[in-house]
């Protein structure tokens, strides 16, 4: 584990703005957090370098644009050798589709959150693409039935 990061609490009120609005001016963003532009503007860079802050980036709506379904999907491994471990996370990292990669403990080895247009176009994915990989040894999946909780803020107080 990395250790954390030292913030104070105008940075921490920084990180929290940001993380409900990224699109604020430098100036909205002062004032809110009660302090300086040039002030406000150091702080985030130094909070980049320390990588507490990272890219900006805007939240799409999945409905809107056609992935409604979510599927979590176990998957357990046929062996744990740093290239077979190493080529799964690869080909994790090359699907677009799958939104979240988790190596879990206990029964499964990983945890995938995986988006689809209806559960017919999950089924290719996991039939055509995901159980053909060669460091795959089973895979066990769950509809969401609806998403009850979604969050992207970490907590900072």
């Amino acid at each position: 584990m990395t250790e954390m990061a030292r913030l104070d609490a105008l940075d921490r009120r920084i990180v929290a703005q940001l993380q409900q609005d990224a699109s604020l001016s430098n100036a909205e963003l002062a004032e809110r957090v009660g302090s300086t532009g040039p002030s406000c503007w150091r702080r985030i860079r130094l909070l980049e370098e320390a990588g507490v802050l990272g890219r900006t980036i805007r939240l799409a709506d999945q409905v809107k644009l056609g992935h409604g379904v979510n599927m979590l999907c176990n998957v357990r491994m046929r062996t744990f050798e740093a290239d077979s471990v190493a080529a799964f996370e690869a080909f994790v990292q090359a699907e677009a589709r799958i939104m979240e990669c988790f190596s879990m403990s206990g029964d499964w080895d990983y945890l995938l959150r995986v988006v689809a247009t209806d559960v017919a176009d999950y089924e290719t994915f996991l039939m055509q693409r995901l159980v053909k990989h060669p460091s795959v040894a089973g895979a066990s999946s769950h509809l969401a039935l609806r998403v009850a909780k979604y969050q992207t803020a970490i907590p900072v107080g």
